[in-house]
């Protein structure tokens, strides 16, 4: 079992911005893969960023890249996404997530069907 609690949503101007974290807890946080996904009103879930279980390999869907980072503390387990020059087309809320099928892996996914736990999210708004 991995239990995930995100934090640091809220509300933004465009241009802003934020960062959210996420701390695991439940099994070896250093050997799994974290993905954030975020969704809006009416809208599917949608595939934002993924960092490996060493940080060594990350992706990112286009509409963010360039403006996000996504990182990883293994001592803190915790695994952060970085948001700047956000727009509001940003707003949404973002969910922390860990695939930990594919422990030691250098693998990330970019579909939430290849994610086992969740968090509960975090709401982010960004107005124009």
């Amino acid at each position: 079992q991995v239990q995930l609690v995100e934090s640091g949503g809220g509300l933004v101007q465009a241009g802003d911005s934020l960062r959210l974290s996420c701390a695991a807890s439940g099994r070896t946080f250093s050997t799994y893969a974290m993905g954030w996904f975020r969704q809006a009103p009416g809208k599917e879930r949608e595939f934002v960023a993924a960092i490996s279980w060493s940080g060594g390999n990350s992706y990112y869907a286009d509409s963010v890249k360039g403006r996000f980072t996504i990182s990883r503390h293994n001592a803190k387990n915790t695994v952060y996404l970085q948001m700047n020059s956000l727009k509001p087309e940003d707003t949404a809320v973002y969910y922390c997530t860990a695939d930990v099928r594919r422990m030691g892996s250098d693998y990330v996914g970019v579909s939430q069907y290849e994610y086992d736990y969740w968090g509960q999210g975090t709401q982010v708004t960004v107005s124009s």
